[in-house]
């Protein structure tokens, strides 16, 4: 502890010499630190000032001078190493007057008697309990929704809001799918003033937004207002009170009705509804096939009319027996590959493709080959055949047509793919050819033509799920690959795209249902699933997994029923995924031949 009463003097000496040479350098503090010159001066403005008023006889106080050279010195320092930041301000309060309750710690189950939790399009749920899009009681849900929802707005807005009902929904078949969706100059709106002209138009009047009338508390009779036929008088009352104040005897008035709901609505609540169809969901059989190729260009599974299975394994075909279960070994090639396999649409001949560019026929009853086909300078991965022309496509590009009537190794050579021909399907009844390839493009060919008919460039991956439609002409439909994952649907006759739908995986396989306007297709990455469609409405009937890689084959029974897939896991899957062919037409909806009824006696 220093006495401040034995040397008085001392500190004022050394702020008059700091004074005295302002920039003569760096001074030396009492606590014995270097002080700059900027701090020096500081303190010549602020300490001598202190003094001028103490006088020369008071003495100073040594603490109270170095603590605030301290405070000086330690504000000059952080002045010079960090830059001041702009003051923070605290954040004002809001208040309001919104109460939110606090709902920690409360069963809001129990409190408030919340609906459990089901999956439905409306208000989706957690994403592990909702159900996935096809299942049977997803389907029934999204039906309720529906109709739950035209209930509601029929019933708050009365018919003065278009409802957007599907066809098979609305209780009135009058009512055209085309209805819902109105324009500007449509001469079905109710006008202002109401107007006596009557509509054309397929639109019921009582679907489109109207302005109500200034008089809205008149009185009117319910049954002269539905059939127009009185008029308002200017004060608002019917013009013949006697005739109009009878008694209503229209039964279905509101009047006389027990139910709390319109009748309309209860129309729309007891109409039949198209129970959705119950696919299963695992396969009915599985069987082993060992060495089957994992190659999406290849096509090794095909079904024939003698319902015989056959499936190219390695350097083996193979038949299964669909009615007796037997497996039976066609051929065997010793120094080649089998890479595809197709059926005669009637008979028992099988065509079968080489890795070395080879067709050969071999009669499947007799297991016996028929004949050797050359012409290809690389593998055979796709064939088709059309009565008695069979085509082939190859890695090199080409397609050969020939005629197994002749003893000539081809009839017709195609060029027109710029990479391999991977799919190829004949339509039967049009004469028409739809050839896919790794090129990404779609060709169709009419009859033997050297030149194809239509170029269809608009995929954006290797093309080979190609299939015709056996319920409309000149509909082809058509899958890409991973980098497309579309299935398009094509006009023929014009080569326009009439319908899409992306799948969000790799299209493998396309194949139409004989029973019913329904296809299935099968995909790889990343599910591997097979889905089975409506069409046209490209809805999801069914979602099938099981396979555990790509479903690169696809074979469908003759009878329409079962559809069979094959995959790299080297198994063979069946799925009953389409229903029995009824008496009176295809698949219960009214379309294919009217004599069928005929073609049985009892």
């Amino acid at each position: 502890m220093i006495d401040t009463n034995l040397r008085p003097h001392e500190p004022s000496h050394v702020i008059t010499r700091s004074m005295d040479n302002p920039t003569a350098g760096d001074t030396i503090s009492p606590l014995g630190h270097a002080i700059s010159s900027t701090t020096s001066r500081k303190r010549s403005h602020v300490i001598p000032a202190n003094n001028h008023h103490r006088g020369a006889s008071e003495p100073v106080d040594a603490a109270a001078l170095t603590q605030a050279l301290n405070g000086v010195e330690g504000e000059a320092k952080s002045r010079e190493r960090t830059p001041v930041g702009s003051p923070s301000r605290k954040r004002q309060r809001i208040y309001g007057d919104r109460f939110i309750p606090n709902r920690e710690g409360r069963d809001l189950q129990a409190s408030f008697s919340l609906i459990p939790d089901i999956p439905s399009p409306a208000t989706p749920s957690r994403p592990k309990k909702r159900a996935p899009h096809g299942e049977l009681h997803f389907q029934r849900t999204e039906e309720a929704n529906r109709t739950f929802s035209t209930l509601l707005r029929q019933e708050v807005f009365d018919g003065t809001v278009p409802q957007p009902t599907p066809p098979h929904l609305s209780p009135d078949a009058a009512f055209s799918p085309t209805s819902h969706s109105t324009t500007i100059n449509d001469p079905s709106r109710t006008r202002t003033p109401p107007s006596n002209q009557t509509s054309t138009s397929l639109v019921p009047a009582s679907l489109t937004p109207s302005t109500p009338h200034k008089n809205m508390f008149t009185y009117m009779s319910p049954q002269h207002h539905r059939n127009g036929s009185s008029r308002l008088t200017p004060h608002g009352t019917p013009g013949s009170r006697r005739s109009q104040r009878g008694p209503n005897m229209d039964p279905t008035s509101d009047l006389y009705s027990t139910s709390p709901i319109h009748f309309d609505s209860q129309r729309l609540l007891l109409s039949p509804k198209k129970t959705p169809r119950a696919v299963p969901k695992v396969p009915f059989k599985v069987l082993d096939a060992p060495d089957l190729a994992d190659d999406f260009y290849l096509n090794l599974v095909d079904w024939g009319s003698s319902n015989n299975l056959g499936v190219g394994l390695g350097s083996c075909v193979f038949m299964w027996n669909s009615g007796t279960g037997k497996v039976t070994k066609l051929c065997d090639l010793q120094d080649d590959t089998v890479t595809s396999v197709s059926w005669i649409q009637r008979g028992s001949h099988v065509s079968i493709g080489t890795s070395k560019g080879l067709v050969q026929i071999w009669d499947a009853e007799r297991c016996r080959r028929l004949r050797t086909m050359t012409g290809h300078s690389a593998r055979v991965g796709a064939l088709a055949w059309n009565d008695h022309i069979l085509s082939s496509g190859s890695r090199d590009r080409s397609i050969l047509h020939r005629d197994v009537r002749q003893p000539d190794q081809w009839l017709r050579k195609l060029t027109g793919h710029k990479q391999e021909v991977c799919g190829l399907r004949w339509n039967a009844e049009d004469g028409q050819l739809a050839s896919g390839g790794n090129d990404n493009q779609l060709m169709v060919w009419d009859k033997l033509n050297a030149n194809p008919l239509w170029k269809l460039t608009e995929h954006t991956a290797a093309v080979k799920a190609i299939a015709w439609s056996p319920h409309q002409h000149h509909l082809l439909a058509s899958g890409g690959g991973t980098a497309d994952r579309r299935i398009k649907f094509w006009n023929t006759q014009t080569g326009i795209c009439v319908n899409e739908i992306d799948t969000g995986s790799q299209v493998c396989n396309l194949a139409w249902s004989k029973n019913s306007n329904e296809l299935v297709s099968t995909h790889g990455f990343s599910q591997n699933q097979i889905v089975v469609w409506k069409y046209p409405s490209m809805t999801q009937v069914a979602s099938l997994t099981g396979h555990t890689y790509r479903v690169l084959y696809l074979a469908m029974s003759p009878d329409g029923q079962t559809v069979v897939t094959g995959a790299g896991d080297e198994t063979l899957r069946f799925w009953k995924c389409f229903n029995k062919r009824e008496r009176n037409g295809i698949g219960g909806e009214g379309m294919g031949s009217r004599m069928e009824q005929w073609s049985t006696i009892r």
